[in-house]
This record gives C-alpha cells, structure tokens and sequence, in this order.
C-alpha cells in the first residue's frame, strides 16, 4: 500500500459497541460534505456516545495540521483531546495501555511515514461516507485498528453523508460495480481511477466488475474469489510499489482458490498496476502512478490474453 499521500489513524478499544442494526452499507439521508469534515464528524459522534473515548496525537488539541481533530478539545476538554510528544512509539504505546483499562483509544499519528511501530489493520476509505462509517466501525471494533485516509480526497471528494451516527461493516468488501469480462480489485483514493477506467473500457464492449476492498487485514478474499469465478480474469492496482505491494497478496491467494474454474483454468495472468520499483520521483508523478491508461491498456490485455 501507498504511504504517500495518506493520512492515518489507530483505534484501540477494548469494549465493542457495534450491532447488526447500526452496520449500514448505504446510509441515506445527509448531505453533501467533504471526507476531512466526515472525518471530524465521525470523531465528534465517537466522544459524545462514549463518555470513556480520547483522541490524543501530535498537534491535535487545535485541530491538527489537516484540520481533522477541528472543534474536537473546544467541545470534549483538554482532558479528553489532547497533544503528544513527538513519538509514534509512545502514542500506541499509551493506547494500549489506556485501552487495556477499558477506555476507549483513538490515537493520531501526524503523518504515515512515521507510523511503522504501529500497524495492525488497515482500513482506507474511498469517499466521504465510507470514511465516516469505516471510522466508527474501527473505533468501536475491540481490536487494534489502523486507519488510513486518503490525503488528497480531504477536501476533494464529497458526497452527500449522512449526519447521524452509523457503521460500516470491517473486512468486506463492497462490490460497486458489476460486469461479467473482468473484475478490478482497488482500494482507497485508486478506486476513481479504476472506475474512469471501467468507464473507458465499457466503449469498447469490455464489462468490468469493481470491488472496493475497504480493509486490508483482514481483506475479503471470498467476495474477491466469487467474482473471479464469474468473470475467469483479475486486475488489482494501487499506488504502492508492484514488489512487495499488497497486490501480491492478493494475486496469489487468487491463484490458489482459481487457479481451477469449474474444471477450466483462470483465462489469463492477474495482472497488477500498481507504482514502480523505485522512490518516488515528485515531478516525475505522472509516470510513476497506476493512472487510468495504464489499468485500460492493462483491462484490454487480459481480455484479448
């Protein structure tokens, strides 16, 4: 997966708070907003219905440095929303130790390039209302939870979401687009370059099925396999390096429950689009992302294999 570009978030929880009737895949009834401002809305819901929740972190007593914790101190008190030392180490730390003694954890951590002594799960949301129902899922999931936010969709993406208190369900997948030639695995900000690059190939006859994976560790390989049963062919692509990504993961777990359909063999290679082997170029950016030519010009390939 993509550090670049991503903001992040850990919950640790001891208690679970969620039920079958607060897990919504499509809540309804809100309005248009941005994910940062889903962010803070779910942070918001998360301390006023649990009086034992903390939001703690670098610089997040005045909103942090993308304005997500923004409100939060003014309305819970410095004593429930307050800043760290400098140390990612010392933050999960203290959110073990705080969580092991019933509250509520949900720690920051300023910026993903820092945040390797704390991975766990992972869950990226790919919108706004994803990302408000995925937060609060993870914050009340009794488990470690990482959670990543994709940077450059805080103010881009918007979408109508609603106000209320609502949860999204962890590890499973979402299927939001169906098609019978092809299904394309992404996750996260990738996902709108997948779905342009559905778009595109559906000119030209080719049906693509589109799976958002929603969350990592554990990912859903059973909604994963169903479609690859049904379509006999796979693309995963996300900005993280081919080597080592976590399209590897999934490329191979596919092989060994497809490699058999029904008797017939998978109808060609998977194929990942994903970034290049090498650091990340900065002006170069263009040539280093998994853009939406690339995963077209991949789609057609393992069609025509």
């Amino acid at each position: 997966m993509a550090l670049r570009g991503l903001g992040r978030r850990i919950s640790i929880g001891k208690r679970c708070f969620s039920s079958a009737s607060e897990v919504e895949k499509r809540p309804r009834d809100g309005k248009q907003i941005n994910l940062f401002s889903a962010i803070n809305q779910a942070l918001h819901i998360a301390l006023e219905t649990d009086s034992r929740a903390y939001v703690f972190g670098e610089d997040v007593g005045f909103g942090g440095v993308f304005r997500c914790t923004t409100g939060l101190a003014d309305r819970f008190g410095r004593n429930r929303v307050f800043n760290t030392p400098l140390c990612e180490q010392g933050i999960a730390g203290f959110a073990i130790g705080l969580a092991a003694m019933g509250n509520r954890a949900i720690a920051e951590i300023q910026f993903a390039d820092y945040i390797y002594p704390a991975f766990d799960q992972v869950v990226i949301p790919r919108s706004p209302q994803q990302a408000k129902g995925l937060l609060l899922a993870c914050i009340r999931d009794p488990n470690p939870v990482v959670f990543f936010e994709p940077k450059w969709l805080y103010r881009l993406a918007v979408e109508e979401v609603p106000e209320r208190d609502y949860m999204l369900p962890l590890s499973q997948a979402e299927v939001i687009r169906q098609g019978s030639d092809i299904t394309l695995v992404g996750w996260g900000a990738q996902l709108s370059v997948l779905e342009r690059a559905c778009d595109e190939a559906a000119k030209d006859g080719i049906s693509c099925e589109l799976i958002d994976l929603r969350t990592l560790i554990p990912w859903d390989k059973e909604t994963v396999e169903a479609s690859v049963r049904k379509t006999g062919r796979l693309l995963v692509s996300h900005e993280a390096p081919v080597t080592g990504g976590f399209g590897a993961e999934i490329s191979a777990s596919i092989a060994e429950r497809c490699f058999l359909r029904h008797g017939l063999q998978l109808e060609a290679p998977v194929a990942r689009i994903c970034g290049l082997d090498t650091p990340f170029p900065l002006v170069y950016e263009p040539f280093y992302m998994p853009t939406k030519n690339k995963v077209l010009d991949a789609i057609k390939a393992t069609v025509n294999y």
